[in-house]
């Protein structure tokens, strides 16, 4: 390769690395904007119709290739990849600050890293061990800083903070299924059949067991809400994850989960602008948290 084309990849890397960590560090403010208006249950549904809907084009023309055990797996994938996590983001921002949100969704490397070890005979090095307890420790700094008195005790932890570390585990789980259980399907298809297959159970959900509809037609400032939502599904989940696919063929895996690091500073950026406030123990925990999964995740 000519040191020409070399700038030009590079170039198209970091350009791909600054639009995803802008997206994804973007998605937490839109679940907070979703949330004033429909519920954490509406948010995750919606979030998912809006993502499945618009990758029909790239997943029906591929459901005949599938066997059963492939069927089987990618139902899977839906399901801990994208639905679970859609509800438990959701869920979790109803008493937690966007900020935060997207500081712990940087644990994700973190999990999969546990979850590999524990169920696809993976190995945790030394490095990943040392990366796995900074980063634990920057965990419970965050779950225990309060207001006024600096840290309080663990009665004082915010439960909610589980949600989005149980997430985390969903997508490391799903991120170790795609590594060991799809050799032969290409990670877009991987992406907008896992949606495809949970897209049926969010139509539901969000049609006949919630107020959506009823919210969208007769709340204030609804569809502005509806709008957010759509653009965290559409954006933030479908075209991201496609981004990503093409960012890792460009550059090198390690090069492109730095982007891990760069969503917590994106999601720090809106929660401030939103009038978001963070304590100096926060930024103790922040900080920790990053440096952790950066020696942890580093090769």
């Amino acid at each position: 390769m000519t040191k020409d084309l070399q700038a030009e990849s590079a170039l198209k890397a970091w350009g791909f690395l600054m639009i995803l960590a802008l997206i994804w560090g973007s998605s937490f403010i839109l679940i907070k904007r979703g949330l004033e208006i429909f519920s954490p249950g509406e948010v995750g549904a919606f979030r998912i119709v809006a993502a499945g809907m618009v990758l029909l084009p790239l997943s029906l023309p591929r459901l005949k290739q599938l066997n059963k055990r492939q069927v089987k797996n990618l139902i899977t994938v839906g399901l801990v990849g994208s639905f679970i996590p859609a509800f438990l983001f959701a869920k979790a921002q109803t008493q937690l600050s966007s900020s935060l949100t997207g500081v712990f969704n940087a644990m994700t490397p973190l999990f999969v890293v546990i979850i590999g070890a524990l169920f696809f005979n993976a190995r945790i090095t030394k490095r990943n061990a040392l990366g796995l307890v900074i980063a634990f420790i920057g965990v419970v700094i965050l779950l225990t800083v309060k207001e006024g008195t600096g840290f309080g005790s663990f009665t004082d932890i915010n439960a909610y903070a589980f949600y989005v570390l149980l997430a985390c585990a969903c997508y490391g789980l799903n991120l170790n299924i795609i590594k060991y259980r799809f050799v032969e399907l290409k990670p877009v298809a991987i992406t907008a059949i896992s949606l495809l297959m949970v897209l049926p159970a969010a139509l539901v959900y969000l049609f006949t067991f919630t107020q959506f509809s009823f919210k969208l037609l007769h709340v204030e400032g609804a569809l502005q809400a509806a709008g957010y939502i759509s653009i965290l599904g559409i954006v933030g989940t479908a075209l991201a994850l496609i981004l990503f696919n093409v960012m890792v063929k460009v550059a090198t895996p390690v090069f492109a989960s730095s982007v891990t690091y760069l969503i917590p500073i994106v999601a720090i950026m809106w929660g401030l602008l939103d009038g978001e406030i963070l304590l100096f123990g926060h930024y103790m925990g922040i900080l920790a948290v990053i440096f952790g999964v950066w020696v942890g995740n580093r090769r």
